[in-house]
């Protein structure tokens, strides 16, 4: 009986304590789980200073947060081939070259009135027929316009008949070869072509009904009459415009017209074709100011190959001011700039890239000065950049200028 009761106690002595360390065991178990979901973080891809630790949306513009390693100290990021293909990233070698600064004058796209051809009628009459009808139409050199009935017209023609016959007839006398040369002219002062006084004299009969040619290539800007209209000589028609060559107008204030000079050569862009700049020369410079306005105009012309810009389009107009020597630059969109200065991407070892701040200088329409902070031969990242600072954030929940 002593020895049940002895061998009794001794298990409950033995359990008391295991599972007393059991408890403490699953206790402590589940306070590192508990400590493993606190340390993970979440944040807003938009905005890296919304930190919290559970799931939720950013407070500022609604973005669902996503987590982050918040305890990666590690300033470089790293990224396999397929990840810097998809973000298109590539580099160059920084080294020294000349770079030019300049200055940026609002320009515009305007007609250039030396390829505008205006249309009158050479004769009295009625336009029978107007074979363009509307605004914007493009014409061909020798395409029909329109036909007008015309007895002064058919008078001509009539007494060129008479003339030819004459001549004919006497083809030794200088006075109807005279005639003859004479009313001919008179039929091409009028608007007839050579084919048409040909057609005439072969068909020996005069036409009042007479149709006029496009003189040139161009489209229709203006139409000032209507079909059935009776015009007189000299009356306007129509306006065609040639649209393959342009002026390009930009404005100066009069303080800074010393800069500009005529014969200079500056370089225009138009926005949405940033990847096609032109050279222009200046050609004129008005010498009075504009009226209601303190500006002086410059203006160049330009070719429109093809006809791709149209007059009224903005243009961005650049006049050189200043040139350095052998210089650190770079592409802009190689430096990201914020509220706590610049920085750009390099790449130290194969598919891991760094921040690194830089300090700029002068800039111009697409290319910024390098003081400090990169040396001749680093590799940096040209285009992605901004692709990376975003990454930089998903991955570390902070700044890159912070890291640094």
């Amino acid at each position: 009986m002593k020895t049940k009761e002895f061998i009794k106690r001794l298990a409950i002595g033995l359990l008391v304590p295991a599972l007393f360390f059991g408890g403490c065991s699953d206790t402590k178990n589940q306070g590192d789980k508990t400590e493993i979901v606190k340390k993970q973080t979440f944040t807003c891809p938009m905005h890296p200073q919304v930190v919290q630790d559970h799931m939720g949306t950013c407070p500022v513009c609604g973005m669902d947060l996503v987590p982050f390693e918040k305890n990666s100290a590690e300033a470089a990021l790293h990224l396999d081939e397929r990840q810097r293909s998809l973000a298109n990233i590539t580099t160059m070698a920084v080294g020294l070259k000349g770079f030019n600064t300049y200055k940026q004058l609002n320009g515009r796209l305007v007609v250039n009135p030396e390829k505008t051809e205006y249309i009158s009628s050479r004769v009295s009459g009625r336009l029978d027929r107007l074979y363009v009808r509307q605004t914007g139409e493009k014409i061909t050199k020798g395409q029909p316009l329109y036909q007008i009935y015309s007895e002064q017209l058919a008078s001509l023609q009539q007494e060129y008949l008479l003339a030819s016959e004459q001549a004919a007839q006497f083809p030794g006398d200088k006075t109807f070869g005279q005639i003859l040369k004479s009313s001919r002219q008179k039929l091409s002062l009028y608007g007839q072509s050579e084919g048409q006084i040909k057609a005439l004299q072969n068909s020996k009969k005069t036409n009042p009904n007479i149709t006029f040619m496009a003189p040139e290539n161009g489209t229709v800007a203006e139409l000032s009459v209507t079909e059935g209209q009776y015009v007189s000589e000299g009356s306007p028609l129509m306006r065609l415009e040639g649209y393959q060559s342009l002026w390009v107008e930009a404005d100066i204030y009069p303080a800074e017209a010393g800069s500009i000079k005529e014969g200079q050569q500056v370089k225009v862009v138009i926005p949405g074709w940033e990847d096609q700049p032109q050279l222009v020369t200046i050609k004129f410079m008005n010498p009075a100011l504009q009226a209601n306005s303190q500006l002086i105009q410059v203006r160049g012309a330009m070719p429109n190959p093809n006809n791709q810009w149209q007059p009224g389009l903005q243009a961005n107009v650049f006049l050189p001011a200043e040139s350095k020597g052998e210089v650190i630059n770079l592409p802009l969109d190689a430096v990201i700039r914020d509220g706590k200065g610049a920085h750009v991407w390099i790449e130290k070892n194969k598919d891991k890239f760094e921040p690194q701040i830089v300090e700029t200088g002068r800039e111009n329409f697409d290319t910024i000065e390098i003081k400090e902070g990169l040396k001749v031969g680093d590799q940096v990242v040209i285009t992605g950049t901004y692709l990376l600072y975003s990454e930089y954030i998903l991955k570390k929940g902070k700044n890159p200028m912070s890291a640094m």
